[in-house]
């Protein structure tokens, strides 16, 4: 069966990508099912960020569709960037990650100076009716650096500490910058991700349990240090003992989950998103699409950005085998960060860890968290459709 719109949307992909036609037709040199998997995600995130922030954007601007309209926006943005994006050549991406990484530093110092403030965090950057979310594109940043120092350092990184040492010592700096909007989650994303590339890149195991131990210690430091942090472990540790107080955000989060049962209340029959949850289409969303699609939507949900994560992973050991060493190394660092990222979210949604204040990727409401997800789905479709051709070619050599 044909799905209307679908022909239209492989054609301009087709276009963009530059697929080729060969004797036997044409040749897909993308990933389809990374890319339509990408796309359900946004959609459902669409709607699940419209069913969840009605009763929020009727109170405060007297119009339910208020953030799904924002969302919009944020999505034809993304897509209009993509187009861009997916033209844009791997081998650039690694001559210019050091500026990009020199342009994050800079936009996470603006925000510490003139940055706007939402409970009690200056995560932002306004700019008339948009806000730009500095540490979103850290993450990119980072990772794209990392790959690059990868392909000129590997032997360094397996050989000598010092040569492991050095890109932690860049996302420390990234680190004390995010620290002190404060933003640990983010700073936890990166320090997981880092690792997991750098093992992956050889490096020796002496050397991850060194650096792991110093990591939870400064984490226990850092949670000690801020009283906040110190009740939102105990709150995770036992919610029921300050279900009005501490843990009245997890408490509901809960109560959401056990509403859905198996196959949920129905779309937008919500009770939580009422304002019982607060920020319902933010960090706590999945809890909302559980009370609404149940158990099964839910899971499914799951598996979509599980196999997202999973094809990002079978992209990067394509690359690398293709010695394509900076693609490789940057679309497994993608797929890890996507991974970890969603466990943290929904982790923190379902009580099993501590609240960081993580966006669910691609599906919760946040216009730089989208761009930059979006950004990274497209890098690795551009990945993908580098390898693939760099194999067509030597296939074609190879026949001659």
């Amino acid at each position: 069966m044909r799905i209307p719109g679908l022909g239209l949307v492989h054609k301009l992909l087709d276009w963009v990508m530059g697929s080729r036609e060969s004797d036997s037709g044409s040749m897909v040199l993308y990933d389809r099912t990374l890319l339509w998997l990408s796309f359900g995600l946004i959609i459902i995130g669409f709607v699940m960020v419209t069913s969840a922030s009605m009763p929020t954007a009727q109170r405060l601007a007297q119009d339910p569709f208020l953030f799904a309209k924002r969302d919009a926006i944020y999505i034809a943005l993304a897509f209009s960037a993509s187009l861009i994006t997916l033209r844009i050549p791997m081998d650039m991406w690694q001559r210019y990650s050091s500026a990009l990484l020199v342009v994050s530093l800079i936009l996470l110092l603006i925000v510490l100076g003139v940055g706007s403030s939402v409970n009690g965090a200056s995560r932002w950057i306004a700019l008339g009716p948009l806000r730009i979310q500095p540490a979103e594109l850290s993450k990119l940043a980072l990772f794209c650096y990392l790959s690059s120092y990868l392909v000129r350092k590997i032997e360094e990184v397996r050989n000598n500490f010092w040569g492991f040492c050095k890109p932690m010592g860049v996302m420390v700096l990234l680190a004390v910058l995010l620290l002190a909007q404060p933003d640990l989650g983010t700073v936890v994303v990166l320090f997981v991700t880092t690792l997991g590339v750098l093992f992956l890149a050889g490096a020796k195991l002496w050397q991850f349990i060194a650096i792991i131990c110093s990591g939870a210690f400064a984490v226990i430091l850092l949670i000690i240090a801020e009283p906040y942090r110190i009740s939102r472990v105990t709150s995770f540790l036992d919610p029921w003992k300050d279900p009005y107080g501490k843990s009245y955000q997890l408490i509901q989060a809960l109560m959401a989950y056990g509403r859905g049962e198996v196959w949920g209340q129905g779309l937008g029959n919500s009770i939580q998103k009422l304002e019982y949850l607060p920020e319902a289409h933010t960090d706590f969303i999945f809890a909302i699409l559980g009370e609404e699609l149940g158990f099964v939507g839910a899971v499914l949900v799951l598996l979509m950005v599980f196999f997202v994560a999973f094809r990002a992973m079978v992209i990067g050991k394509n690359a690398l085998e293709a010695n394509q060493r900076f693609s490789g190394f940057l679309a497994c660092s993608i797929g890890i960060w996507f991974a970890f990222q969603t466990l943290v979210n929904i982790g923190a949604t379902a009580g099993i860890l501590p609240t960081k204040g993580l966006t669910l990727p691609l599906i919760s409401y946040g216009g730089s968290s989208l761009m930059i997800m979006s950004t990274a789905v497209v890098m690795l479709l551009r990945i993908d459709y580098e390898t693939r051709l760099a194999k067509a070619q030597a296939h074609v050599k190879g026949s001659r």
